[in-house]
């Protein structure tokens, strides 16, 4: 979709701090970080939303969430095995969530303590 910011992050015609990347996802630092740590992760096919893709190819929600967690372990956020410090992930699903960019990401925030609810 040549009008979705992500889609044209993916495509390199915008330029990101990619932290992570697969064949099926891309990992970047957030341009205005809610925590030390915020990175968001993408797809890179253009998905709207997590409920969207789930019904499509539930493996790259999948990926999505493996890459989030490697994102997390090469920031110090946790090791493979799950230990602390700890991480959260957000998924920001249709306006009234709070979903600016209509392209499903899932954003990796640490570094701080993260209070509950979040908001």
């Amino acid at each position: 979709m040549s009008d979705c910011l992500f889609c044209r992050i993916v495509a390199r015609e915008i330029p990101a701090d990619v932290v992570h990347e697969t064949d099926r996802t891309l990992a970047f630092r957030d341009v205005n970080p809610q925590a030390p740590t915020h990175v968001l992760v993408v797809p890179k096919e253009h998905h709207a939303t997590a409920g969207l893709l789930v019904g499509t190819d539930p493996q790259l929600l999948a990926d999505v969430v493996a890459s989030a967690h490697a994102v997390a372990v090469q920031e110090g956020l946790a090791t493979d095995d799950g230990a602390e410090p700890g991480y959260r992930l957000v998924a920001n699903t249709g306006p009234a969530a709070g979903q600016t960019v209509h392209h499903l990401h899932l954003h990796v925030l640490g570094g701080r303590p993260l209070t509950w609810p979040p908001g």
